[in-house]
């Protein structure tokens, strides 16, 4: 099944200038990157990209990180597009993901860990809708 998905490079990995081979691990995965962007985001925009851990006692350490240099959103699609982004990733504690993966390989800490990825159809749309619109997505 065909799917869009939703990814990020976080502030650790864009300081590390590791856009390119991240970029290009999404493609050798199979995946087609339709949407592109570096940006900034604001400790707002962070809050409300991550409202749904708004209750978490690391919501607000994570706001400050995702704030605190750029990141580059890509909107990924390809078959089972989900599932296979997240296997790419690996696990969200880079001590714990397997070895292969971008999070074994770029990622520092358990919060520095290179990559965002959606978990479920419904993140995928939510997290898409909130930095691209359809507009932007090139199917």
């Amino acid at each position: 099944m065909q799917q869009t998905t939703f990814a990020i490079i976080k502030p650790d990995a864009v300081a590390r200038n590791l856009c390119g081979e991240i970029l290009a691990a999404m493609e050798s995965a199979g995946l087609r990157i339709v949407g592109l962007k570096r940006l900034r985001l604001s400790k707002l925009q962070a809050a409300g990209f991550y409202a749904v851990h708004r209750e978490r006692p690391f919501f607000e350490s994570l706001t400050d990180y995702m704030s605190s240099g750029p990141v580059v959103c890509v909107a990924l699609r390809g078959e089972n597009a989900i599932a296979a982004w997240r296997g790419l990733m690996g696990a969200t504690d880079p001590a714990k993901a397997e070895p292969g993966t971008l999070r074994r390989k770029y990622g520092q800490s358990l919060e520095a860990n290179a990559v965002h990825g959606s978990d479920a159809p419904e993140t995928a749309a939510f997290e898409l809708g909130y930095f691209f619109n359809g507009l932007e997505i090139v199917e």
